[in-house]
């Protein structure tokens, strides 16, 4: 088969996994603590095409592209103020901690709540922590210190889904918690479409490129065909 058809499928499928991390991003723009993910993309490598007739040098011929990894943007979103006393915000470098029945998890979304038990949690009902990793207590006034709600330094932080990182604490972050704010998603909505419209560009592109090959091939066992059989 055209080795062209293999570069422009491969680009093709490239760019369907961008796509994948695009779009989870515009669903997630208004998303609390959110943080976007960017795809890295490389070449496969290089072939070196020679002339079979006399062996000369034509030139290097790509082979195709690959996701070679996806990255987590970490910069802090902006910092909103709502006035709720359960919400916080981590302001700086840090993760809030909860217990999840998978482990302990980090979170930037600081959206709490009181949990039938009177301890504070998050919107999935799990228990938030302290620095001493322990649930807290939620006050009789419906209010919990921000010193109180612990904020964690997380070495090798990777997400597990659009609010969880999994890592390893590695102490008290330099981060502080701040009560009646929220952080907001770090996604950059204007530059975020202008990714989505180059990705389908592109893969149209491949798409486009396909069938330019398709319609040589065909004329290659056709036309070609059927005259060097006359």
């Amino acid at each position: 088969m055209d080795r062209g058809l293999y570069i422009a499928a491969s680009g093709m499928l490239s760019e369907m996994v961008r796509q994948d991390l695009i779009s989870n991003d515009l669903a997630n723009v208004s998303t609390s603590g959110y943080k976007s993910d960017r795809a890295v993309q490389h070449s496969f490598g290089e072939m070196l095409l020679k002339n079979t007739a006399n062996g000369q040098t034509i030139g290097p011929i790509g082979e195709g592209s690959q996701i070679v990894s996806q990255r987590t943007q970490m910069q802090q979103g902006p910092l909103k103020d709502t006035g709720e006393p359960l919400d916080f915000a981590v302001e700086g470098p840090g993760f809030f901690a909860v217990r999840t029945p998978q482990g302990v998890r980090y979170t930037r979304d600081g959206s709490f709540q009181t949990g039938a038990n009177g301890e504070l949690e998050d919107q999935l009902g799990r228990p938030v922590l302290n620095q001493a990793g322990q649930a807290i207590r939620v006050q009789a006034d419906g209010t919990v210190p921000a010193n109180q709600v612990g904020v964690f330094n997380v070495s090798g932080a990777v997400k597990a889904g659009d609010a969880y990182f999994t890592g390893r604490a590695t102490g008290r972050a330099t981060g502080t918690a701040r009560s009646g704010s929220l952080e907001g998603s770090n996604v950059d909505s204007a530059r975020t479409m202008i990714d989505m419209m180059s990705s389908l560009r592109a893969f149209e592109s491949g798409q486009k490129a396909i069938n330019t090959i398709d319609s040589t091939l065909e004329k290659a066992v056709t036309q070609v065909g059927s005259a060097t059989g006359s």
